[in-house]
């Protein structure tokens, strides 16, 4: 089955790269393009989502920001599958502190190429990397992000919208998640000791989880 994988805010299909799957699955990456001005973050994944051959069953899997993504567009072409991974299903689930900020629109008196430029220690502490090749990987990553598509996502997540879960949506979220955080949300599969960054440090246990659901 085709399957759509959805990277998180800024990142690409490297955060994906230790996933092994079943072979009936097969894997599609999907790449951001270029937001709108003042977008919401629903309207971007309707024009993102025209990638996909909705004409034959497929799912998709959406990790962090690309599971917010995912759940918007399985709102609209309606997947055999949705699987989120280190993400949330509801605005409501979104930490009471990111919701806060969006009401005041704090973001806008942030200049883009600031949102980039913590340093290494805070990565590293609230992605919960640990050895060097993850915190490589996550550096990399960080450097490839456009800043501006980094400033517009971050307040798309911030203004975000939706009650609506998705039939067929399945979440997998980590116990020390440190970025999305929520006591409301109840993961359908919790990794213990997951971090953000668990896509890629417990790829083994979420494939298997991943081939249990789509297969």
């Amino acid at each position: 089955m085709n399957t759509y994988f959805i990277s998180g805010l800024g990142a690409d299909k490297r955060i994906f790269s230790k996933l092994k799957l079943d072979e009936k699955i097969n894997i599609i990456h999907i790449d951001w393009i270029d937001p709108v001005k003042n977008e919401s973050l629903a309207a971007y994944a309707e024009r993102l989502g025209k990638v996909i051959d909705s004409s034959q069953p497929f799912a998709l899997v959406g990790v962090s920001f690309g599971g917010m993504i995912a759940i918007e567009i399985a709102k609209v072409l309606k997947p055999v599958t949705t699987v989120i991974i280190s993400s949330t299903m509801l605005s409501a689930h979104l930490p009471a502190i990111y919701r806060f900020a969006g009401k005041l629109r704090l973001l806008k008196f942030i200049p883009a190429k600031l949102l980039k430029s913590s340093n290494k220690l805070t990565q590293n502490y609230y992605f919960g990397t640990r050895s060097g090749s993850e915190k490589t990987l996550l550096g990399k990553i960080i450097k490839d992000t456009d800043p501006y598509f980094l400033k517009w996502a971050i307040g798309s997540i911030l203004s975000w919208d939706n009650k609506i879960k998705p039939e067929r949506t399945f979440h997998i979220h980590g116990t020390n998640d440190k970025i999305l955080y929520s006591k409301q949300s109840k993961p359908d599969f919790v990794i213990q000791k997951g971090t953000h960054f668990m896509v890629y440090q417990n790829a083994t246990e979420i494939s298997g989880i991943i081939d249990k659901l789509l297969l």
